[in-house]
């Protein structure tokens, strides 16, 4: 008898799903997008109302015929996907793919990953939203534009192989932005006084200068502070005023996408890359010994802080029964979700908020546990009672001078019980105090101050940021920030972005000549523009044509008008060898000053920038040659050289009397089979490193890592390779597309993508 079928995306989602619904289903996995436009042409008619020209995604065909040969052998096929615009995307291509073997398709798709959520998806499927797919496709196409478009035109300017994008440009504008705010900036100098005091009782408390002649203190100079100081010393401290009364504070709400990002920035250390893969291990399920594989948490791209009334009801039975009835508030709480937000979702949250996570802790890697910990703690403290703070305030004067001090107490914890305690909420005892109690100056502390200029972005402020002003959608924040460090437009100092000389000049040529595409407001508007395609509320292909009717003569007239920097940008400083002006250049290995005397003058130096924004020049030493060993030809040394277009070689230190050379090897044989060659270094025509067997034209294998002589042990290819992203570090990685094996270079996880 046939079996139904159902797709979903990710291979570690087959084996859950399985795990409870039995033989009764046949389970595959898409393992993503199946289809996308092509990668080396546009993909898109202009002139046909910007018809798409899809293909089968590289290296994808043996997963699509394994779907076709499942749906052949079905009764009927259920697609499910990811519950958002990606997912019904991809759902749209699965079935695109699949409607010649003539089955009855439907979607589905659940919050969460359990057997109650998958049967009562199955028994209530729908149809493929055609809307929410057009929004997606609208948006892939608008990416499509702006990428394919620009971006050449920035290799011709500036520097080739960079790139453009109509969301990450206007983040990396935002960081530019940022850094000019901090050059331009102008310390103000500024004083601060604090009187340590002591009342007939202990504790000796810290009061803080108020107020002086009942205004707000200005004390910009050592002068003024000085003649406050002499004043404040000659005058008794007494106490003038106590206020007292009791505060709550409530719970925040459950996480979201950003402020999960945020969070585990702020606490964990984690990009958002990195909390975004934990995440989605953690929603497709996680071995947990002899319970099997357990999905933990709901589904983590949402921005509703909604959640389902049973979760309400297991969260209050967990709180009662395991802290207390006292712990639990009158009322069930609710929160508010933004009017801008897609409710679709629930917030994100444990499946099941009794698997605490000590529970769980010896069976999860270290980054998933920290992660699931974060998300159980801040559920369950969302639905517990507000905390209860005895707060003291008290006004003391000494002359014209006023002083606050301020003093909390812990009554109640309520839902710090479980979330722990916030920045601020640190008991802060006062001594009994009464209006008109005299007190003993112990110290007065005065101390100068200047102030500061408005900090760099962190991964959480920027991720803050860029929701606050609705520039892209949570689900795409991972990406945008890996893209800025990937194309080197900024770095990570001190885990705050610091542009470089190359994202600066590309975000003030974007902003000079594609003004509307980096305006902040123009694209929260396109997003709001997409929500409404998504609700049937407009056509995406009016907003197409609305968008490229300013894009295309912005286009031309940037072709024309753009300054090249191709050449140098422009520095103001002069050449200590020749005079002649010098100038910032683009090249293979990063940013450096050189002479706009090259060829005649090929002085150069590395540069870093000071607060202000000028140049400091730094040194650049010479490197000792790399010797490699003995020349086979005149026996002089081999050393390590490296190519025009950035690959190594190994060639003969007796150039050009002796032209020996031979490619850089990696020591790892080339695993084609029967092909019995070696692995070796080399570069394409733009700079990028890609490492090839030896035999070529005879043997075409290649890959663009490392190669390291282990097979993989999930489909057996005969290496993996050696990656470094932002979000993992350094790791080891599958180099078969359709595979999607990852492994830490400790050994402690093993994981996929």
């Amino acid at each position: 008898m046939a079996k139904e079928l159902i797709i979903v995306e990710s291979p570690a989602k087959v084996k859950t799903i399985k795990k409870f619904l039995g033989s009764a289903y046949a389970v595959e996995a898409s393992v993503g997008h199946v289809r996308d436009l092509p990668t080396k042409t546009l993909g898109v008619d202009e002139k046909k109302d910007f018809a798409p020209q899809y293909q089968i995604i590289q290296g994808k065909q043996k997963v699509v015929s394994k779907l076709r040969e499942a749906a052949a052998k079905a009764s009927r096929i259920y697609l499910a996907p990811d519950p958002d615009r990606e997912g019904e995307a991809i759902a749209w291509h699965v079935a695109e793919l699949l409607k010649a073997e003539d089955r009855p398709i439907h979607r589905i798709f659940f919050n969460e990953i359990t057997a109650k959520a998958v049967r009562e998806a199955l028994t209530h499927p729908r149809e493929i939203d055609e809307k929410l797919f057009l929004s997606q496709q609208a948006r892939r196409i608008l990416d499509r534009l702006v990428g394919y478009k620009v971006s050449p035109l920035l290799w011709k300017k500036v520097k080739r192989g960079i790139s453009a994008g109509r969301v990450q440009s206007v983040a990396l504008r935002l960081v530019v932005e940022r850094e000019k705010e901090r050059q331009a900036f102008v310390p103000e100098e500024y004083w601060v006084f604090k009187a340590l005091l002591a009342a007939a009782e202990p504790p000796v408390f810290e009061a803080e200068l108020w107020k002086v002649a009942g205004k707000k203190p200005v004390i910009g100079d050592g002068e003024t502070a000085a003649t406050l100081r002499d004043a404040i010393l000659k005058s008794p401290f007494a106490v003038t005023a106590v206020a007292e009364k009791e505060r709550a504070k409530s719970p925040p709400p459950p996480y979201i996408t950003s402020t999960l990002q945020q969070a585990a920035n702020q606490r964990l250390g984690f990009t958002a890359k990195r909390t975004m893969g934990a995440a989605q291990r953690l929603y497709e399920g996680v071995e947990l010994g002899e319970r099997g594989t357990v999905a933990l948490i709901t589904y983590m791209r949402t921005d509703s802080v909604r959640i389902a009334d049973e979760a309400r009801q297991a969260a209050k039975d967990f709180i009662v029964d395991t802290l207390g009835p006292e712990f639990y508030p009158a009322k069930a709480r609710y929160f508010k979700t933004k009017a801008s937000a897609q409710d679709a979702h629930e917030a994100i949250r444990p499946v099941d908020p009794a698997v605490t996570p000590d529970d769980v802790r010896s069976f999860l890697p270290r980054e998933q546990y920290a992660l699931y910990k974060l998300i159980w703690e801040r559920f369950l403290a969302s639905q517990m009672a507000e905390a209860r703070f005895w707060d003291t305030t008290a006004e003391i004067s000494a002359g014209t001078a006023l002083f606050r001090a301020k003093g909390q107490r812990l009554i109640f914890p309520g839902y710090l019980k479980v979330y722990g305690m916030e920045a601020g909420d640190e008991a802060k005892t006062l001594p009994p105090l009464a209006q008109g109690q005299p007190l003993t100056l112990a110290e007065l502390k005065t101390d100068q101050k200047f102030t500061q200029p408005p900090p760099r972005y962190t991964e959480a402020s920027l991720v803050r940021e860029l929701e606050e002003k609705g520039i892209g959608r949570p689900s795409t924040y991972a990406a945008i920030i890996s893209t800025l460090i990937d194309r080197e437009y900024a770095k990570l100092e001190e885990k705050h972005f610091v542009p470089s000389e190359l994202g600066t000049t590309v975000a003030d040529l974007l902003i000079d000549h594609f003004a509307t595409i980096m305006d902040v407001g123009f694209t929260a508007g396109m997003e709001a523009a997409l929500d409404e395609v998504a609700e049937g509320q407009r056509d995406w292909v009016a907003l197409l044509k609305d968008f490229t009717d300013g894009f295309y003569p912005a286009l031309d007239k940037a072709s024309e008008d753009m300054a090249a920097v191709k050449a140098g940008k422009e520095t103001g400083l002069v050449c200590d060898k020749c005079g002649q002006p010098m100038v910032i250049k683009f090249g293979r290995m990063g940013e450096f000053l050189a002479c706009s005397g090259y060829p005649d003058c090929k002085n150069t130096s590395n540069f870093t920038r000071t607060p202000d924004g000028g140049i400091e020049l730094v040194a650049r030493q010479a490197d000792e040659p790399v010797v490699m060993g003995k020349c086979p030809d005149c026996g002089k040394d081999l050393v390590l050289k490296k190519s025009r277009t950035g690959s190594r070689f190994v060639a003969c230190s007796g150039y050009p009397a002796c032209k020996h050379a031979e490619p850089f090897k990696t020591g790892v044989k080339c695993p084609r089979e029967g092909c019995g060659g070696e692995l070796v270094e080399k570069s394409s025509k733009r700079g990028k490193v890609f490492y090839s067997c030896d035999r070529y034209p005879q043997c075409d294998y290649a890959v663009w890592d490392w190669p390291v002589a282990e097979p993989c042990p999930k489909c057996g290819s005969g290496i993996l390779v050696k990656k470094r992203t932002q979000a993992r570090g350094e790791h080891l990685a599958c180099p078969e597309k359709s595979c999607r094996y990852v492994r830490s270079l400790d050994g402690g996880e093993t994981e996929e993508q």
